[in-house]
């Protein structure tokens, strides 16, 4: 039986999420560019996409893809250099927007927040109105789209806001929460990434359904810490708390590799897309960073992590990259086969304006 919703859980949240944000502000600022496949990024060999417009999504290219795989899908793929300064600047316009209807704002990315409306500042009664008069707003200032989810927590809320995009709002009530998740295959779950979903499908847990049917010990068990989140939200339960003037202390990526791995070079190459990850989240918001972590996973799943820290901020990926690769060269030749690198840039400070963290999501 699933628990009814806790009093703490009838809030309401408001998921906002602009629609294709960086392509489609290249689109916007450059009517040419409509209507055709567009890529936001680096097209050289090692480029990666930060951003792609709905065209380019049709063929498959999404954000995150290096660009040789981005071009190799839709040949006619047009490369625009990103332009932070611009995206920052439409997106403090957009925040005055939220900030106008409720101070308990939790910013994700440039392009993505929470809102808590429950007591809103216009005292406006349903959520949904609240995501729509948002959503116009946007478009009236921009000349963006938006898409909203609303529910009573974080974890529904966003998975609503995926659900009617682009340029659409859904609603999950407290009543439809569990139902809505028991469909839902787990590779959709935000905080649920490909080694994980394919961990949970060896396990046989395809569905929302189907991870609500496992008791919490065995989703510890299989799961550590993360098994207990597992558990409640496979039931509609998230207790999280929309945080406002969020500071991110830390910014890493992370890859599981379907063979194990031993050389140097091939695991030094499997760590230039992460480094590129979170460089392009240092581009992104101005935040940099002096003290670089690599973790290393070994096939029988111990941890080993090592970090250096220096005296000044990092200033360019070539410096996150030598740092990193060193970490990685120093440890060599490794005890064992390793199956999961990780790489993260902590101490971060901003070096524009103060602002909150709005960004591409690593």
């Amino acid at each position: 039986m699933v628990p009814d919703p806790s009093p703490a859980s009838q809030r309401k949240i408001i998921h906002i999420d602009m629609d294709a944000f960086y392509a489609s502000v290249e689109q916007r600022d450059n009517p040419g560019l409509r209507g055709k496949p567009v890529a936001v990024g680096g097209s050289a060999e090692r480029g990666v996409v930060a951003a792609a417009s709905y065209e380019a999504r049709k063929f498959g290219v999404r954000s995150a893809m290096p660009s040789v795989t981005a071009k190799r899908q839709c040949p006619d793929l047009i490369f625009i250099k990103p332009r932070f300064e611009v995206y920052r600047a439409i997106s403090r316009q957009i925040r005055e927007i939220f900030a106008e209807h409720t101070p308990i704002i939790e910013p994700l990315s440039l392009d993505e927040a929470y809102l808590d409306v429950t007591e809103n500042l216009q005292g406006i009664p349903l959520a949904r109105d609240i995501a729509l008069l948002i959503r116009e707003k946007i478009k009236a200032k921009t000349d963006l789209n938006a898409s909203a989810g609303i529910s009573y927590n974080k974890f529904l809320a966003k998975l609503a806001s995926d659900h009617r995009k682009p340029n659409g709002q859904f609603v999950i009530s407290p009543e439809m929460g569990p139902a809505f998740i028991e469909t839902l295959q787990v590779g959709k779950f935000h905080g649920i990434g490909p080694a994980t979903s394919a961990k949970m499908n060896a396990l046989g847990i395809f569905t929302g359904l189907d991870l609500r049917n496992q008791a919490m010990d065995f989703l510890s068990a299989n799961f550590g810490k993360a098994g207990a989140y597992y558990y409640w939200i496979s039931r509609g339960v998230d207790e999280r708390p929309v945080r406002a003037n969020r500071i991110r202390k830390s910014v890493g990526a992370e890859n599981t590799f379907s063979s194990d791995l031993s050389e140097f070079d091939v695991m030094a190459a499997e760590l230039e897309p992460l480094i590129d990850k979170i460089w392009r989240h240092c581009e992104s918001t101005g935040d940099r960073g002096r003290t670089v972590t690599l973790k290393i996973k070994f096939a029988d799943f111990e941890i080993m992590t090592r970090g250096r820290s220096v005296a000044a901020s990092l200033s360019s990926r070539a410096d996150l990259e030598r740092l990193a690769i060193g970490l990685l060269k120093a440890e060599m030749p490794l005890p064992k086969p390793v199956r999961l690198l990780g790489v993260s840039l902590s101490s971060l400070q901003t070096t524009t304006e103060p602002e909150p963290q709005l960004n591409l999501p690593i």
